[in-house]
């Protein structure tokens, strides 16, 4: 019982009794009584009561439920045609009608058989079985379809009964499931409708780009089918309507019958529901589609305001990051620089983000729904904008003053070395003179003119002025230089005095006093006997002409040596480090100066040629060879550019004791060159099998470089040995300063690297040698040897020839191996010689002993293993290399010794 209650309850359609309705025992025509009641024709139909009682009854409720309710609630005429058939027929079909009509009845109309007997049977028996047939309706016995007229009209009947309807029942059945086929599309379409708009309704909007394209695709996708099938069931009725209507087509004369013109509001009333079904549901759609294109703009929104904000985010850190207000000119300048480049390289991500705001308002301005999440954003974006570029503002006003500031301190500390120099050029025996005193006045005088120039302003103006940018080390800076000024200026003041006594009318000769010959900063300068009462404002200031010194004039370091004949003892000591700081920043200079080259250098090797490998338009110039090979050809040069662009060295400028600092800060850093080293063999190889393709010449020709690309790519192994000459050279003019340790350390660093880098390059290339070299410890020496080797399981002629035939090995020493190589030298293609080391033999240092002289050569020493029963003589080419090696053998077996304890 639940499950026929579950079941849908739905009216029959001709598709269910389509075999049933074919037989055509009950049709219903179309015909309509004087009153508009409905004519039910049972035709003749020899197995009439052979029909199962279901089929009957299915047929008869499928017909009595087409009219509308209004004609079926006026009653149905029934007209059963018995004309051939018999009584029994007539008796059979008025029981199974009365039995069965699920109808309202008005009248029944028999046509009783033609044939005499059974014409008077059927008149005795409706007479007897009247009240058998339970109907509560008369029933009409007629002779003959004549006598049907009387009571129908022709034109409701069909042409079996003698009117003048057309009736075709297969057009009739046709149309029926058509109708009803119609109805179903237009059901379902409109169930498919709501089902959709429910999903719609209900749907939750994506959080990102990529998904409500998705949505919004799928969406689109979806509507677009529901059209179609709208338009297509829209055409199914159209069609419809159409072959409903064509008998009134065909002919003029023609009409429809009352049930086909049912048929036809039927088919236009749900025409019009799909007409408003479709409104509705395009009203729904627009808001929805709308919703949904919002939607992904708001999601376009926040993604470009996540990546604007993410890059202004890192514009305004690195901003941030640009606290130093710089403690030189050069460091200024160089902010300065930097500040551009960040303000550059902050001009399209705000353009992008004043773009973007722009664009918000422009949503919120059309009505767009999630207007409180967009204006807040479009403030935010306008906020970071201008707060990136009120601070660059305010960075360029700092770093303006910082700028000012340096120059000022730097003119007057230039001044103050000029006026240094001026004062020691100025010979004694000249000046001992009228003429030559007068002379040296006259140059003083001149120079005194450009004080107001180059010194500073009054020191509470100055501290006044940048008051908001002088930190501790550059007021420390400033009072250096203020005292440095002050010193000067009273010793021009004390040479004026001098030199104005000599230049007076002199009451006796004074005798001239020159400098010794070979006076040095070493040595004390010789006595000179001064008249009684003299004191140092009586006193010269000489340059010796032997001396030696350095002055720095026009960017060119003079060696001068100075003398210092009346100075007190703090400012002799204040022009000598004068000197040596001239000569530390000439060496600075030169250092910083052939460092900005080297770094544009190497980025016009990787802008002009490594990234040019990547060009789609220059990738057919490219060698097959050279395909795929970038990182061999340049090795890890980006790397080396990296390190290097940073700039750090600037920093030395006016502080040369940075210098060693900054060498030991970057001492790992420095191993990169030795990964460079090492890959050099590989790059040159590849180099000559490709140096001469259109390629490099076409880079060559747009970079405007003299010289080809070989000759760049051995500027990092130039330039590691350029530091070992300039620390050298620094520690030259710095010995027995604070600074002399940190420099040695420096110096000894760079030559350990370029020690490493030289190993390194012979240790790739070992070739034959099984094992892992990387596993074998730290390289600590390498080199060539004369080798004996002496076994005790060995032949003795053996022996005795090995010790008169030497071999040449190539030794290298790690702190667990000793490895014994034979060195091969090939030309390659015309060029130089490259070496080779072929493995021969290895020996594990946890297991030899070392035999430090051997009689009658004090340049041999011996190596033996498994208690000498292998022995290995080697010879040394001087003293002093053999002593190396045995030092640094023997630190690996103490190392071991103690390691073992």
């Amino acid at each position: 019982t639940d499950e026929i209650m579950q079941q849908e309850i739905r009216p029959l359609v001709a598709v269910d009794i389509i075999e049933q309705l074919h037989r055509q025992f009950a049709i219903l025509s179309g015909g309509r009584g004087k009153d508009g009641a409905p004519i039910i024709t049972f035709p003749e139909f020899a197995g009439f009561s052979d029909i199962p009682d279901e089929d009957f009854l299915n047929v008869v409720t499928y017909l009595t439920s087409i009219p509308s309710l209004e004609a079926a609630s006026i009653g149905f005429i029934i007209i059963i045609d018995r004309r051939r058939d018999k009584w029994s027929a007539v008796k059979a079909s008025l029981t199974r009608i009365a039995g069965a009509f699920p109808g309202n009845l008005q009248l029944v109309f028999v046509l009783r058989p033609s044939r005499f007997i059974q014409r008077t049977i059927a008149d005795i028996g409706i007479k007897l079985y009247r009240d058998d047939f339970k109907m509560k309706v008369p029933i009409i016995m007629l002779n003959s379809v004549s006598d049907l007229h009387g009571y129908i009209d022709k034109s409701q009947l069909t042409r079996e009964l003698g009117g003048t309807l057309e009736y075709g029942h297969s057009q009739w059945i046709h149309h029926r499931t058509a109708i009803e086929n119609f109805a179903m599309t237009v059901k379902t379409t409109a169930q498919m409708l709501q089902t959709f708009g429910t999903d719609l309704a209900e749907t939750e909007l994506p959080n990102d780009v990529q998904c409500t394209e998705e949505l919004l695709s799928a969406h689109i996708d979806h509507h677009s089918k529901l059209k179609d099938e709208l338009k297509l069931a829209v055409k199914q009725g159209a069609t419809l309507l159409t072959c409903i209507r064509e008998p009134v087509t065909r002919s003029a004369n023609s009409k429809l019958s009352p049930d086909e013109l049912e048929n036809v509001a039927t088919v236009e009333r749900l025409l019009a529901q799909l007409d408003e079904t479709e409104k509705a549901f395009d009203q729904f759609w627009t808001k929805h589609h709308l919703k949904l294109e919002q939607c992904l703009q708001l999601r376009h929104f926040e993604y470009d305001f996540r990546e604007v904000k993410l890059t202004l985010d890192n514009l305004i850190e690195a901003q941030a990051g640009f606290a130093d207000i710089g403690d030189s000119v050069t460091r200024v300048e160089h902010l300065l620089r930097e500040q551009k480049q960040l303000e550059e390289k902050g001009q399209e991500p705000l353009e992008k983000a004043q773009s973007l705001a722009l664009h918000g308002e422009q949503l919120i301005q059309n009505n767009h729904y999630a207007v409180d999440s967009i204006r807040p954003k479009c403030v935010e974006l306008r906020r970071i904008c201008d707060d990136f570029t009120n601070e660059t503002k305010k960075k360029y006003d700092i770093l303006g003053k910082s700028l000012e500031l340096h120059k000022q301190l730097d003119k007057a500390s230039q001044w103050c070395e000029a006026g240094i120099y001026l004062l020691a050029s100025q010979a004694v025996d000249k000046c001992q003179s009228q003429e030559g005193a007068e002379t040296a006045l006259v140059e003083i005088e001149k120079f005194l003119v450009t004080a107001k120039e180059h010194q500073l302003s009054n020191p509470k103006e100055f501290y006044n002025q940048f008051d908001l940018i002088l930190t501790p080390e550059i007021k420390a800076n400033a009072q250096r230089i203020l005292q440095k000024l002050e010193d000067v200026q009273e010793m021009f003041d004390k040479r004026q005095v001098s030199l104005k006594k000599l230049a007076a009318k002199q009451t006796r000769p004074v005798q001239p006093v020159a400098p010794h010959p070979e006076s040095s900063p070493k040595r004390a300068s010789p006595k000179v006997t001064r008249p009684a009462g003299k004191t140092w404002s009586n006193s010269v200031v000489c340059l010796s002409t032997t001396g030696r010194g350095l002055a720095a004039q026009n960017g060119n370091c003079a060696l001068v040596q100075l003398q210092l004949a009346d100075c007190s003892a703090s400012q002799k000591s204040c022009m000598g480090s004068l000197v040596n700081k001239s000569h530390q920043h000439h060496i600075i200079n030169e250092l910083i100066e052939t460092e900005r080259v080297y770094v544009e250098e190497l980025q016009s090797i990787i802008e002009g040629y490594a990234s040019e490998m990547d060009n789609p338009s220059l990738v057919h110039l490219i060698p097959s060879a050279l395909q795929n090979k970038k990182e061999i050809l340049f090795g890890n040069l980006p790397e080396i550019y990296e390190f290097h662009n940073r700039h750090e060295i600037e920093n030395c400028i006016e502080n040369p004791e940075l210098l060693a600092r900054c060498f030991l800060k970057r001492k790992e850093d420095l191993q990169i060159y030795e990964k460079y080293c090492q890959n050099k063999p590989r790059s040159e190889a590849l180099w000559r099998q490709c140096g001469d393709s259109i390629f490099f010449q076409e880079c060559q020709r747009k970079l405007d470089h003299k010289l080809s690309l070989d000759a760049y790519l051995l500027k990092p192994v130039q330039r590691i040995t350029k530091y070992q000459l300039l620390l050298k050279e620094m520690l030259k003019c710095s010995k027995n300063s604070e600074d002399t340790a940190e420099l040695e350390e420096a110096l000894a660093t760079v030559l350990d690297i370029i020690k490493s880098v030289n190993d390194s390059m012979h240790q790739i290339a070992i070739t034959g040698y099984e094992g892992d070299v990387s596993e074998l410890g730290k390289l600590l020496m390498q080199g060539s040897f004369n080798v004996w080797t002496d076994h005790k399981k060995g032949h003795n002629k053996v022996k005795d020839f090995a010790r008169f035939k030497p071999m040449q090995r190539h030794l290298f020493l790690y702190t667990k191996m000793l490895l014994f190589c034979k060195k091969r030298e090939e030309n390659t293609d015309g060029h130089e010689k490259t070496a080779s080391y072929s493995f021969k033999n290895s020996l594990k240092m946890s297991t030899v002993g070392i035999t430090e002289n051997v009689k009658g050569d004090n340049k041999k020493f011996e190596i033996w293993y498994n208690g000498r029963e292998e022995v290995y003589i080697i010879q040394a080419s001087s003293v002093e290399l053999k002593n190396t090696w045995i030092s640094e053998i023997r630190k690996v077996l103490t190392g071991q010794l103690e390691a073992c304890r």
